[in-house]
């Protein structure tokens, strides 16, 4: 006897639906599985096989197979086990087949017959609710992941059991619901907080006009001096994450099983902090069927890289198309795949090896040539790409011991979200968003100068040495400090402070 369900898997961030047919027939005692399905697809057979065993249900001695269309695209994953457990049911005459018509089935089966979750929840909830077929079954632990689709009827099981009585009786069971505007309330709230943070006001003036415009940001300086305590709490004062980019994050965390356990959907920008001896297919993504890497992690939030200088060669050179594109292109054999990757690149370094060349109190041990091959190791390409340089100075005695309460992030947010609003305003009909995103004609365009401003430019240029790359970068700066001012012309003070944050392009 034969009988279908249909299930869904993953290629990339998407989904695609899987026709699962099972087909039980005379002859000797054994289980074929086709369709160009990986290991774990393949071990189903025995979960499903003590599952069925174990849930109070016959296992048939015939010859049973199984087939995972369509059969050219390679599968992975064990969120199939429940459809083909059913599927055999049905097959066997044990569960009637037109019961699994119109339902997605997902879940991973135990031994003793109960559900497990699985990853890839809310891609598949968004394919399957552009198809005719709005129901889904799946284990208890996914249902708030799966209830972010509104469109789609979510029925969280816990056991195969559990399964075939609702199958049976469905009109006994309410598809589950989820307040999605009550878990942004209750979960948008950050951990960290820039009152925390003693001194360094000049950075933080930095951090703030590089998340208004939308910039990259270098952070240079001594150890202990701050440099990761400010890159943690440059979240705290983006604006809120809404539904669609809350959405496209949690998709990029869903395929790799990080909402397993979680609340449903991520609310708050996140941060991504991968260690420097990380590899180039974990910072951008790959593998067989390729998932995404820590750049796509940090969409729509920050990714910090400490330690800068340490990362190998190839992991900061793959960040320049990311950093111009806003995505990642992985190309195999079959097809090519983008995953999304707008972030805010947050940098942070030591001014030498031993990290104290710039520290008035230490001395520093690295001779000019060690100095200088430390500093070479980042390249001009991906320099240019980062639109702030600054320095950090060690923080004082008197400023760590200041009980004098320093400015929240949410009175530095509020400041943010007016800059951003004016540069949504600009651009609405320019398609970019930030100031960062402006290229040569937008330059030309919206950074206007004074007299003076354009005099003080002049100086810079020729007295500091700066380099043309630097040139359109200070403009932009500068175009950011006047939103945040409020003011449409720039002026030389807007021009004389963007000037300070370029400290790594001047010629001393």
């Amino acid at each position: 006897m034969l009988a279908k369900a249909l299930s869904f898997a993953l290629w990339g961030i998407e989904a695609y639906p899987i026709e699962i047919e099972v087909d039980v027939a005379n002859g000797l005692p054994a289980i074929t599985l086709v369709g160009l399905a990986d290991t774990a697809i393949r071990e189903s057979r025995e979960r499903v096989k003590s599952a069925i065993k174990n849930s109070g249900f016959l296992w048939p001695p015939s010859r049973i197979t199984i087939s995972l269309a369509p059969s050219d695209i390679k599968k992975e994953g064990a969120c199939f086990d429940l459809a083909i457990a059913l599927g055999i049911l049905a097959a066997t005459g044990q569960l009637n087949p037109e019961l699994l018509n119109g339902n997605c089935i997902l879940g991973e089966l135990s031994l003793d017959g109960s559900l497990r979750p699985v990853r890839g929840v809310l891609p598949i909830s968004i394919a399957l609710a552009r198809t005719k077929n709005r129901k889904i079954i799946l284990p208890l632990q996914n249902a708030k992941e799966a209830a972010v689709v509104t469109d789609i009827a979510v029925f969280p099981l816990q056991s195969l059991r559990q399964c075939v009585e609702f199958l049976h009786n469905p009109e006994f069971t309410q598809p589950f619901r989820m307040d999605i505007k009550g878990l942004f309330r209750e979960n948008a709230c950050y951990g960290e907080d820039f009152s925390e943070v003693k001194g360094q006001y000049f950075a933080k003036r930095a951090i703030e006009v590089a998340v208004s415009g939308g910039h990259n940001i270098l952070m240079q300086g001594p150890p202990g001096s701050g440099k990761t305590m400010l890159a943690k709490r440059i979240p705290t004062i983006m604006p809120e994450l809404s539904l669609e980019e809350a959405l496209e994050v949690t998709k990029v965390h869903s395929v790799i099983g990080n909402m397993l356990f979680g609340g449903g959907i991520i609310t708050l920008r996140p941060f991504r902090s991968p260690h420097h001896s990380i590899s180039a297919a974990a910072l951008v993504g790959g593998g067989t069927i390729p998932v995404p890497g820590e750049i796509s992690l940090s969409h729509q939030g920050v990714l910090f890289l400490d330690e800068l200088p340490e990362f190998r060669r190839d992991c900061l050179e793959a960040l320049r198309q990311p950093l111009e594109d806003g995505q990642i292109s992985i190309s195999r054999v079959s097809k090519s795949l983008r995953f999304p990757a707008w972030f805010m690149l947050v940098c942070a370094m030591n001014p030498c090896p031993c990290g104290y060349y710039t520290d008035p109190k230490r001395n520093c041990s690295c001779g000019t040539s060690k100095i200088q091959n430390y500093m070479g190791k980042i390249s001009g390409p991906l320099l240019d790409r980062i639109d702030i340089h600054i320095e950090l100075p060690s923080i004082k005695y008197k400023e760590l011991t200041d009980t004098r309460e320093s400015e929240s992030s949410a009175a530095i947010k509020a400041r943010v979200e007016m800059c951003r609003a004016r540069q949504r305003e600009r651009f609405k009909s320019e398609g970019i968003f930030y100031n960062a995103q402006m290229n040569t004609r937008l330059i030309k365009k919206y950074c206007l100068l004074d007299e003076q401003a354009k005099e003080l430019l002049r100086l810079a240029m020729t007295e500091l040495g700066f380099s043309a790359r630097a040139y359109d970068r200070i403009l932009k700066i500068s175009r950011t400090i006047g939103d945040l001012a409020g003011v449409e012309m720039i002026s030389a003070e807007y021009i004389s402070e963007a000037i300070q944050y370029r400290s790594l392009d001047k010629q001393y």
